[in-house]
């Protein structure tokens, strides 16, 4: 079988968007390859790799290079994160010579074609990626909680959760749950010193992903607050999971949810998320034709086959024949 390697910047241990893609693809792909994750390349079984999959056009950078430096003849798709199209493509150089070292550029939503140069969007193909689907569990009738999904990082600007948790403190009918890692001190200790002002919020630390799972179930909402994305996890987990979203209106968050998604907040507008907070809780109380917590819940439904598992398998193995047909 061909040998295919996937770089990743991250492995088990980081429990991130980078992770679950790199261990998801290589599922996809282990019938019919054989196929390993690494976060450096080269390693020990490098001399038969045939295609390599690099996560991150920087972060990765450096065994991209080490991977065209290498004899020719070998193939290399190079997947764009976030942080890759709506920053460091524009800035950074590594990043930039990964781009056009790629025979393939992949991107995980609609919009970010439009973030690359001119001449590179001929290279570019979209691959949504996938998650099972799940029921909702039950959710308290009276109470709306809703659910934060992301480390503490400046990338997903939790600030504005912070802020709209203030606007909402008196609310006793809204609570508020924030999962993930403290990458950022700065921001764990603003966390911290917002749940000791805010009865209603609570910011739960990094959970294994199961446990993540069954609170986005559980939820009324997900809250997805990012300044860049290039196509969140959690957005597709709660779609899969019939639990809506309101997300910042960013270029990633508009390609997985649509263009006319009616649950965007400008990013970083705290005053405008705790608005849609408050309406989807004030809605269910008024007729089932007001109810605009179901409404998003319908729009996210029209969505869902995006990130249908068969879908994603079926690219990820047309891509891999593009690359050997070609090789």
């Amino acid at each position: 079988m061909p040998q295919v390697v996937i770089v990743s910047p991250a492995l088990r241990d980081a429990n991130n968007g980078n992770w679950q893609t790199a261990r998801r693809w290589q599922a996809h792909l282990s019938r019919n390859h054989a196929v390993r994750v690494v976060r450096q390349w080269p390693d020990a079984l490098a001399g038969n790799d045939a295609v390599m999959i690099a996560l991150h056009a920087r972060r990765s950078a450096e065994a991209i290079a080490a991977w065209s430096a290498a004899p020719h003849g070998r193939r290399l798709a190079v997947v764009l994160t976030g942080t890759d199209l709506y920053r460091d493509i524009e800035t950074d150089a590594s990043a930039q010579r990964s781009l056009a070292l790629a025979q393939v550029l992949v991107v995980l939503q609609e919009d970010a074609p439009r973030s690359l140069p001119a001449g590179m969007r001929a290279k570019c193909r979209v691959i949504y990626q996938s998650t099972s689907a799940r029921k909702p569990l039950p959710k308290s009738p009276n109470r709306l909680r809703a659910v934060m999904v992301g480390h503490l990082r400046e990338e997903k600007s939790p600030q504005t959760l912070f802020a709209a948790a203030r606007l909402l403190a008196t609310r006793r009918d809204i609570h508020l749950d924030h999962i993930g890692d403290a990458l950022d001190p700065a921001l764990a200790e603003a966390a911290r010193v917002t749940m000791d002002a805010v009865p209603n919020y609570r910011w739960l630390g990094g959970l294994p992903h199961e446990t993540v799972r069954r609170r986005i179930q559980r939820a009324h909402l997900l809250i997805h607050t990012s300044r860049m994305e290039g196509g969140a996890h959690v957005i597709m987990e709660a779609v899969a999971s019939g639990t809506p979203v309101l997300a910042s209106r960013v270029e990633g968050n508009v390609g997985m949810l649509g263009a006319d998604y009616a649950g965007y907040f400008p990013w970083d507008d705290a005053a405008a998320l705790a608005a849609l907070i408050l309406r989807c809780q004030e809605s269910r109380r008024r007729q089932p034709g007001e109810d605009f917590l179901r409404t998003l819940t319908a729009l996210c439904a029209q969505r869902a086959p995006l990130f249908d598992g068969t879908a994603e398998r079926a690219a990820l193995q047309r891509l891999l024949a593009d690359l050997l047909g070609a090789h």
